[in-house]
């Protein structure tokens, strides 16, 4: 299970980290760039939904497999499109299995925490963002090394391939339960649950904003605003990992010990602080040091929200989360976006900026993940 998150990880921080090198090779404008990871986002949000139709043909497990297989070809395809016409196809089709990867592994993993318990989402995003720390210090090497965009993007397909390979699947006893009938899918779509779903929806998209703005952009922001090698400029990323593996490693305990009110509101005020220090910084270390600061803040907001929308309906829960990737590619849209425009300008310092005041929003939210698991 732990592995399909960690290749959806090392997939995104291959995206990521070689948006400056994937720039200069196609001869494409800021604007431009932007325009793609908008529609990353975008396929994204398609991928997820289309990806219930794949869970109910070809099962949880199956339909995670072929997602991560889909992945690694978009990213060789990245690599070695020709023109930008291809290169704007590969980006879509990333996309799209990012988003299946997104609706199925995110189903299994609330399953999974279903069967034991106690709160262990955390730990399988941690997978995530250490595999994600693993792809942005290899882009840094091979940039370091001098190879070209074509050949990065070949070794982090190899490297998400290779975690496909190793997906298996175990037997939960509410496998069962992934069966989602028309009628249930028609409850999940009530009012009501909407209403509940509004502030994990409110959390998960500001986190996404943040998260958008660092993943996509932190390896530009090095090198454009504050004038860093293209061998240094993913080491922003690799620590805003390093410091969600940290968070996500310590999430679970903290919300077994002091319970998730308190941890939400922590990571809410670390998250705003660091950002402000990332917008704020003179040069790249300290931008390294604010984007680790970061990551450890936002860390454990998404898994926190998506196991908490997924307990509201355990018989649908992989409609439910689809839903939620509404709130999510939102946020991923309105982070990459505005921060693209924003940096397209000359004006990258107010991508981080406005995030930090925004984040502190989550506050007013975080009496609904007032729940308790039994160890």
């Amino acid at each position: 299970m732990a592995t399909v998150f960690a290749a959806q990880g090392a997939s995104v921080a291959a995206v990521s980290t070689t948006v400056p090198a994937v720039k200069e090779r196609l001869a494409l404008s800021p604007l431009t760039m932007t325009v793609l990871v908008v529609a990353v986002a975008l396929s994204a949000g398609v991928g997820s939904f289309a990806g219930l139709a794949v869970i109910r043909r070809l099962g949880l497990v199956a339909a995670m497999r072929a997602a991560v297989v889909a992945t690694a070809a978009a990213l060789l395809l990245i690599g070695w499109a020709p023109d930008r016409a291809l290169a704007a196809v590969a980006y879509g089709l990333f996309g799209m299995a990012l988003g299946c990867i997104d609706v199925s592994a995110n189903t299994r993993a609330a399953a999974v925490e279903r069967h034991y318990g106690r709160s262990i989402f955390a730990s399988f995003y941690a997978a995530w963002s250490a595999a994600g720390v693993a792809a942005a210090l290899l882009t840094a090497g091979t940039a370091h090394l001098g190879w070209s965009a074509e050949y990065t993007l070949t070794a982090q397909a190899g490297l998400v391939l290779a975690l496909a390979l190793s997906v298996r699947s175990h037997a939960l006893p509410t496998d069962s339960t992934f069966a989602v009938s028309d009628h249930e899918e028609s409850v999940v779509l009530g009012r009501g649950l909407w209403v509940r779903l509004a502030p994990f929806g409110l959390v998960l998209l500001v986190a996404y904003v943040i998260d958008s703005t660092v993943s996509s952009w932190s390896t530009l922001y090095l090198h454009q605003t504050l004038d860093t090698a293209l061998s240094i400029a993913p080491l922003a990323y690799a620590a805003y990992q390093i410091g969600t593996v940290t968070g996500r490693a310590c999430a679970d305990h903290l919300v077994r010990t002091i319970g998730p009110v308190a941890v939400v509101r922590a990571a809410t005020l670390l998250t705003a602080t660091a950002l402000a220090g990332l917008a704020a910084a003179p040069a790249w270390p300290y931008a390294v040091l604010a984007a680790a600061c970061t990551g450890l803040g936002v860390s454990a907001l998404v898994p926190l929200c998506l196991a908490s929308a997924g307990r509201l309906r355990p018989g649908a829960a992989e409609a439910v989360l689809a839903r939620m990737n509404v709130f999510n590619y939102t946020g991923v849209l309105a982070g990459g976006a505005a921060s693209g425009v924003l940096g397209s300008t000359g004006h990258f310092r107010l991508a981080y900026a406005i995030p930090a005041a925004l984040v502190l929003a989550i506050l007013a939210t975080a009496r609904s993940f007032n729940h308790r698991f039994t160890a």
